[in-house]
């Protein structure tokens, strides 16, 4: 992918399978649902825009990605709190990038959208 948002998007995805395949082996599985839910329908979202109908459709998309991004961010914090859980702080890092790069865009299309 020549895109830098949805290669690291799609990088994030599959670090967050493995995160689950752990979680689940663990019998976490309502978490790991919600993890995978989340965390992957940032990349599914961002690869939608791809081909949006207009800027505001590409916008949209996007911000869809970006609150996505924030509940997945909820579910990380639980995880990360919780002595029950074991958590890899790499997620969130790799998660934080994609935010910010998410951020960038929806920031630039918006004053382009003007």
């Amino acid at each position: 992918m020549q895109n830098p948002l949805v290669k690291h998007a799609v990088e994030f995805s599959l670090m967050v399978i493995k995160y689950v395949e752990l979680l689940e082996a663990n019998r976490k599985f309502v978490i790991a649902n919600q993890v995978l839910k989340s965390a992957t329908a940032i990349g599914a979202n961002i690869m939608e825009a791809q081909s949006a109908e207009s800027k505001a459709d590409f916008i949209h998309k996007l911000k869809i990605a970006d609150k996505e991004a924030y509940e997945t961010m909820y579910w990380f914090y639980l995880c990360e709190q919780s002595e029950q859980y074991c958590f890899d702080r790499s997620l969130s890092v790799k998660l934080d990038e994609v935010m910010r790069l998410l951020n960038a865009i929806i920031l630039s299309a918006k004053r382009n959208n003007n």
